[in-house]
């Protein structure tokens, strides 16, 4: 039986001049709220967590978070409190948070303490900020968590900003959502990439594929994999004769278009994400596509080949000057 488990986090951080790059944040709570698979409400959890790295409260966070060193002095460390909440989790579980930021800073608190990673590779969660938006709004914007609580016309009987009772707020939305399908629309956390390319990530949604890679050394390393290149349509899987090459404006996003002959017209997103190790990985999209889409794309191709024959004509001319400045020289 699968449980919902929804979290929430406060957390600390140093100054400029006493931050660790290996924990920009350091989790002072944690805050959870367990729905069985009905999302009815059946237990929580709450616990401060005593601070090993940070030990004077940064005024912005305690402006927040209304803490103080002294609310955690008696509590336990971080891998004592982090045993015991995945004891509670259970076993058979989903996290679901509201934003994308929680699963980040909990999976770095734990590698800095050397626990045991949450997962061998991207991980299936529920991100209720972002599934608000697609049941309430546009899909894209994100409210803040009060002003989801507002617009539900939950009742405000605590303060927000503290682990228990946001986690609690955001257990209430989701069990209130009226779409039965909203679950289709999970999000996966890629703290941890796939280790090979037999693990990477291929997810169909309801409206698009996508497609997380393992770990590249260089762009043009990716770039030249055959599973990065490769343009499918997203309903049935198979290749797409592309209309346009993948191409791109800034050298981070690139973009393609095609036809899949069952499916109609499809577009490609192609983006390139940096590690911590400053290697790269590849998320790439694919979804159904208008023909005003494929007419924004073919303006875009049209602005990147200009770009890219600007570039060329500046590079001759460098490398002319840097000619003329040998021939000089002799």
């Amino acid at each position: 039986m699968k449980n919902y488990i929804v979290m929430d986090l406060e957390w600390n951080q140093g100054s400029p001049l006493t931050e660790n790059p290996n924990i920009p944040f350091e989790i002072v709570e944690i805050g959870a709220v367990k729905l069985d698979e009905n999302k009815n409400i059946v237990d929580t959890f709450d616990s401060y967590v005593r601070p090993q790295v940070y030990h004077k409260m940064n005024v912005m966070t305690q402006k927040v978070i209304h803490l103080d060193m002294e609310d955690l002095e008696k509590a336990e460390i971080f891998p004592i409190v982090m045993r015991k909440f995945l004891a509670w989790c259970g076993e058979d579980y989903i996290f679901c948070t509201w934003g994308n930021l929680d699963l980040v800073e909990l999976q770095t608190n734990m590698r800095y303490y050397g626990l045991d990673p949450l997962s061998d590779g991207p991980l299936k969660y529920l991100d209720i900020q972002k599934l608000f938006s697609i049941v309430y709004s546009d899909g894209r914007s994100r409210r803040a968590l009060e002003t989801a609580v507002d617009f539900m016309h939950i009742e405000k009987n605590d303060m927000f900003h503290q682990a228990d009772s946001d986690a609690y707020y955001t257990a209430l939305i989701m069990q209130q959502m009226n779409r039965p399908d909203v679950e289709s629309f999970y999000s996966l956390d890629v703290f941890h990439l796939p280790k090979d390319a037999e693990h990477e990530v291929h997810a169909k949604f309801d409206t698009y594929s996508k497609y997380i890679s393992r770990e590249f050394e260089t762009k043009a390393d990716a770039m030249k994999d055959a599973e990065v290149y490769v343009f499918r349509c997203f309903e049935c899987g198979k290749k797409i004769k592309k209309q346009m090459q993948w191409f791109s404006l800034n050298s981070k996003n690139y973009y393609c278009a095609g036809k899949c002959e069952e499916h109609g017209a499809m577009r490609g997103k192609l983006r390139v994400k940096k590690t911590e190790n400053g290697k790269v990985y590849i998320v790439k999209t694919v979804r159904s596509a208008t023909k005003e889409d494929i007419d924004e794309l073919v303006k875009k191709e049209r602005k990147s080949k200009v770009q890219a024959a600007k570039l060329a004509a500046m590079e001759q001319r460098m490398r002319r000057n840097r000619s003329g400045r040998k021939k000089k020289l002799f």
